[in-house]
């Protein structure tokens, strides 16, 4: 039997069809993921250095900060002790030395030091009011040329210079790409970091300014504890315990702390002196203080003396007796001669600088309706509370500069205008320009008088200047001391003629000489102080102030101060408040300054 050809083969099942996938690594694939994760990365690389560079400029910028708000801080606690003027007459040399060399040898200071100079902070910002307290009791024997520059050398420069080298130190670590200009990058972190330091200088010193004596953290002091806390919090140390015995002494001995007003008088006693009320304000330091063994109470602003009075005598009209009697030579603008004289119930009276009040007290005892214009609050409502202000005034709390312009615009006049200003051993320049004094002639009546009180040194270019302001405006003029003139030899010994002196004016034009009538018993208000001083007696030879100046001090052609030009006034407003500062010190004990 044959074999078939063909075999029978069973069939095969047929094959699922699949959906086509894409391979998962592709070239495509690959690329799209290397991108991710490069994106990724870079974001991450990104967020990391903006997060670091910020913190290296906050750090090195709260360093500054601090460093900053301390300059207005130490400036402010040697005021009292040494008059703002002086105080301040080397501290901007100071502090671009101790920026120089924090920032210059900051290398240097890193390698020397056994300790990391950030570490240093908080216990130099603890020590500062413990060194302070010692040295502003020898500020007499280093007087007030060298006082406030060697105090700041051992107190607030030292911290200035190791915050600025820590900063230094922090900005080591901020990325930045020289590039074309290395010189320029190497320079920018310094330049930019004086820059900030200034700014917030400037502008802490603005918001002290405002805020000062608000709370206890607005005073001098609070403000030195609280900045010693933010150093030990920002710049955090191991040392910290050092700084232990600093602030024992500070909260048991510092006669500023709240408690320790008892424990100031307790040691004021014992040199016949007591401190009756205090507090910081935006002129300086105000204090009430009195003399039980002289008998007398006074005023105290920083290193000045605002006014005072005696405590056992009283005139009848209740108007305590004053210790200064240029106070009351101010009151004799009611005295000046004029062709149409205006009775005291319809007069009108604007007194700038209110002191303790003595001239306005008057004018409202006469019944003329007065306005007074004072930039402190303090000064006028201790005014009012311990010197017996009469509260039936005008009271204007704002600056006079200001007031002057606004109120000549609106065409108000005044029948006597008394200008008393003066703060920190000079007088504040900004009244006495030109524009001022013009807005005091607009505001003074057609047979109105003006009394201006100038305290300085008559030896200085500065009081030629202003008398010369003022007659260019008034020309019709006399002028007074309040108290006799020394001999020449005695001012060539002395090196200067610190006084006040009062300028009367008129806006006549008359060419014939200014008169005074005799005080009536009525003028007098029974005072004994009026009856020794209310008419003017010294009179000053103007032909003084029309020779040349011939010193070689400034520019000798000003002959008119204006209010662009005041900064030509700033060595002799140093060398005035320098003399001013040595009389204070002959006029109340030292003790007394020394414990402000």
């Amino acid at each position: 039997m044959a074999r078939s050809s063909t075999t029978s083969k069973s069939p095969k099942p047929a094959k699922k069809k699949s959906e086509p996938t894409e391979p998962l690594l592709t070239q495509k694939n690959f690329e799209q993921e290397l991108k991710a994760l490069a994106s990724k990365a870079k974001e991450e690389t990104w967020s990391k250095w903006a997060t670091g560079q910020a913190l290296v400029l906050l750090q090195s910028g709260t360093l500054l900060t601090l460093s900053a708000i301390y300059s207005n801080a130490s400036q402010l606690t040697l005021s009292p002790i040494y008059g703002s003027i002086p105080a301040s007459i080397w501290h901007s040399q100071g502090v671009m030395a101790a920026c120089f060399l924090g920032w210059s040898f900051n290398l240097f200071i890193r390698r020397r030091s056994p300790v990391k100079p950030v570490t240093l902070l908080p216990v130099i910002a603890a020590y500062i009011p413990v060194v302070q307290f010692f040295m502003f009791k020898i500020s007499g024997f280093m007087g007030a040329v060298y006082g406030p520059i060697i105090t700041e050398a051992v107190t607030f420069f030292p911290l200035l210079l190791l915050s600025v080298s820590s900063t230094a130190t922090t900005l080591d670590d901020l990325d930045m790409n020289p590039g074309r200009l290395p010189w320029l990058f190497d320079a920018m972190p310094g330049i930019s970091s004086y820059a900030f330091y200034r700014t917030m200088e400037y502008l802490s010193g603005k918001y002290i300014q405002q805020t000062i004596g608000s709370t206890f953290i607005h005073t001098r002091l609070g403000l030195e504890i609280l900045l010693a806390g933010l150093y030990s919090i920002f710049a955090p140390s191991k040392l910290l315990l050092y700084a232990l015995p600093a602030v024992l002494h500070t909260a048991i001995f510092n006669y500023h702390v709240p408690h320790a007003t008892s424990w100031l008088n307790a040691s004021m006693t014992k040199t016949g002196w007591s401190l009756i009320d205090r507090q910081e304000s935006l002129t300086g330091y105000v204090s009430i203080i009195q003399s039980a063994e002289d008998g007398f109470k006074v005023m105290r602003c920083d290193h000045s003396l605002l006014g005072g009075e005696w405590l056992a005598t009283q005139s009848p009209s209740g108007l305590a007796e004053p210790i200064y009697g240029v106070f009351v030579m101010l009151e004799a603008v009611r005295l000046v001669v004029v062709p149409q004289p205006v009775p005291d119930e319809q007069s009108s009276a604007l007194v700038i600088g209110l002191g303790i009040g003595t001239t306005p007290s008057a004018f409202i005892t006469h019944g003329i309706d007065t306005t007074i214009v004072e930039i402190d609050p303090v000064v006028h409502s201790f005014a009012t509370t311990y010197f017996s202000l009469p509260p039936n005034h005008t009271p204007v709390i704002a600056d006079a500069v200001a007031y002057a312009s606004e109120t000549a615009k609106e065409g108000k006049q005044y029948t006597y205008i008394v200008h008393d200003v003066f703060t920190g051993g000079a007088e504040p320049v900004d009244l006495f320009t030109l524009e001022f004094i013009q807005d005091l002639h607009a505001m003074l009546a057609p047979w109105g008088v003006i009394a201006i009180n100038y305290a300085g040194d008559l030896t200085l270019p500065s009081a030629l200047i202003v008398i010369r302001t003022i007659k260019s405006v008034f020309p019709r003029c006399r002028i007074y001391r309040e108290s006799p003139a020394p001999p020449p030899a005695q001012i060539l010994e002395d090196g200067r003629d610190f006084i006040n002196m009062v300028i009367f004016c008129t806006k006549e034009s008359s060419n014939d000489q200014i008169t005074f009538r005799d005080p009536t018993e009525a003028d007098l208000l029974g005072s004994r102080a009026r009856e020794m001083f209310l008419l003017p007696r010294h009179e000053v030879d103007e032909r003084a102030f029309e020779e040349s100046n011939e010193k070689g001090e400034g520019p000798s052609g000003m002959r008119i101060l204006r209010k662009n030009e005041t900064e030509e006034f700033t060595p002799w407003l140093q060398k005035s408040a320098l003399g001013h500062w040595e009389v204070m010190r002959t006029v109340l004990p030292p003790e007394i300054w020394e414990q402000w």
